[in-house]
């Protein structure tokens, strides 16, 4: 196997939960092929024996009792070679690939629709404007019936099965009979499938006056771009201080992070090396005349803030150019590189390790945890334990004397306290099984309302009645809740209930808006800005 016609560096932390609610239909992102494997098991030299593992397969292929597949014989030698390196190194069979070079890509070819499965039926909660979906007259609050001729509610249908019946090629249509507004429409609607471009960045709006709000999902192959104009249009609306939200950004696209935090500088500027084994030490710098060079800066993170994510927070506060607020971040500090085989798998395997302009690696401990190996199918999961205790390691200074520290993540210049209710066992009971969903999807869908985003911004409040509702809803779904612990948790689940009603009404702007409201990591960065709060 031999490096694809580019080198794509990955810093994500994981790739598994990239969507909040339902699935963007159709989402797709590099697939790049390498050189044919033929009947190699893994066709690079990583020793002077791997001569044993391409003869062990020929035998078993030539001479084994029953026939087997190969397919899946290979799978699994590497991913047991892979698991054995460290804990971010990966195997990827090609529809897993191609699923990350979705994510990464942030286009696809679909039909721009988003679902939540409300008792077994998919209704839309969200729409891509301007995709296909929406030009075809989809609304949100339609329940899908069927998908060609095929009946996807009250079936039990999966999400994969789902996934086969909307993907397709691009200029390919299907049509789609939906109920609305509790009757079944007779004619379906025909939709015909294109390319969708999917933003990197959730939220992009003035928070107060003078100060700029950008989200930032993931790192994705657009990312830069999107940043740069988002902060041009922010400037236009009068920012001259800026908010970045890297919470739960769990990575993407090593060289965007780099363009990313060229933004922030008028000059040249370090911004991270990498150093390997088999890598001599690369540095990678700024460009000159970022758009947001002399504003004030806050950045957000957390403890799901990691690689890419940390690469920009890393950057700004070793050069002392905006105070970085919440908690400490993930703690994932190495590189890994795509490499691809030609039937479309994926070996992302980890080449070096970065460190921040000052020096400081940030990688968490990992050790080997081989009390897991309990049964064969499931011998590798969960193999590396990390080390979720912080322990300062060197500590360094920056130019303006401030301390920062290498070792477990980005120690944040203000830390923002773990809110306990968050935590709580029975508000994850309420996340897992997406009772909130349910109750918002259920009581506030029947009728669009009436008033603007701007009214329901400023004066919506879940009432008394209807947060005893959804307390009611919980408890008939066998939870049981006590007087005191309903009161504790308010705040958090009308928060949720208020962004999700939001959300559905106006979108995906309207949810942060809400959730900025009561946010205490917004709540900091305004007053460490002195920013008024209202």
């Amino acid at each position: 196997m031999q490096k694809g016609t580019k080198r794509n560096l990955f810093v994500a932390a994981t790739y598994a939960a990239v969507l909040l609610l339902g699935i963007l239909l159709g989402q797709n992102y590099v697939d790049e092929q390498g050189s044919k494997p033929g009947n190699s098991l893994v066709p690079i030299g990583l020793s002077n024996n791997t001569w044993k593992i391409q003869q062990l397969l020929d035998l078993v292929m030539d001479s084994y009792v029953d026939s087997v597949n190969v397919d899946s014989v290979q799978n699994g030698a590497i991913n047991h070679i892979i698991s054995h390196l460290d804990p971010y190194s990966s195997y990827l069979v090609p529809n897993e690939s191609l699923r990350q070079t979705e994510i990464l890509e942030g286009t696809f070819e679909g039909i721009g629709m988003e679902y939540f499965n409300l008792n077994d039926t998919l209704m839309i909660v969200s729409l891509i404007s301007g995709g296909p979906a929406d030009k075809s007259g989809f609304r949100v609050g339609d329940k899908l019936l069927r998908i060609g001729n095929k009946a996807v509610a009250g079936v039990n249908i999966s999400r994969e099965s789902v996934e086969k019946l909307i993907r397709g090629r691009r200029g390919t249509s299907l049509n789609i009979h939906i109920k609305r507004d509790r009757e079944d429409l007779v004619t379906p609607i025909k939709v015909v499938r294109d390319q969708i471009t999917v933003s990197s960045l959730d939220v992009v709006y003035m928070i107060r006056p003078g100060v700029g709000y950008i989200k930032v999902r993931r790192f994705g192959m657009n990312t830069g771009d999107e940043f740069r104009q988002a902060v041009v249009e922010l400037k236009k609306q009068g920012a001259s201080k800026l908010v970045l939200d890297l919470r739960d950004n769990g990575g993407g696209y090593f060289h965007m992070a780099i363009k990313l935090a060229s933004e922030f500088f008028s000059d040249r500027r370090l911004v991270v090396y990498t150093e390997g084994a088999h890598e001599s030490r690369q540095e990678y710098f700024s460009d000159e005349g970022g758009n947001f060079s002399t504003g004030e800066l806050a950045i957000l993170i957390n403890e799901n803030t990691a690689s890419a994510s940390e690469i920009v927070a890393g950057a700004i506060q070793d050069w002392d150019r905006g105070t970085i607020i919440g908690r400490r971040s993930y703690g994932k500090g190495i590189v890994q590189e795509q490499y691809d085989f030609s039937d479309g798998s994926t070996v992302n395997l980890s080449i070096a390790r970065y460190f921040t302009p000052l020096g400081r690696s940030i990688q968490k401990k990992y050790t080997a945890n081989w009390s897991n190996m309990v049964d064969f199918n499931n011998m590798y999961e969960g193999l590396w334990a990390l080390d979720t205790l912080y322990a300062h390691g060197k500590t360094f200074k920056t130019r303006a004397g401030k301390p920062v520290y290498s070792g477990g993540g980005i120690m944040p210049d203000v830390i923002v306290p773990q809110d306990s209710n968050a935590l709580n066992l029975f508000y994850q009971d309420l996340i897992q099984y997406s009772f909130i969903e349910q109750f918002v999807y259920t009581r506030f869908t029947k009728k669009l309302p009436a008033y603007s985003i701007d009214n329901f911004l400023q004066g919506y409040h879940l009432t008394d009645n209807e947060y005893n509702r959804f307390i009611d809803f919980v408890r008939g779904e066998g939870f049981l809740i006590s007087d005191r612990k309903k009161n504790d948790l308010r705040k958090v689940i009308e928060s949720d209930i208020e962004a999700l009603v939001g959300r559905f009404y106006f979108g995906r702007e309207a949810y942060f808006k809400v959730k900025n409201r009561s946010d205490p990591f917004v709540r900091q960065a305004l007053e460490f800005l002195e920013i008024p709060q209202v």
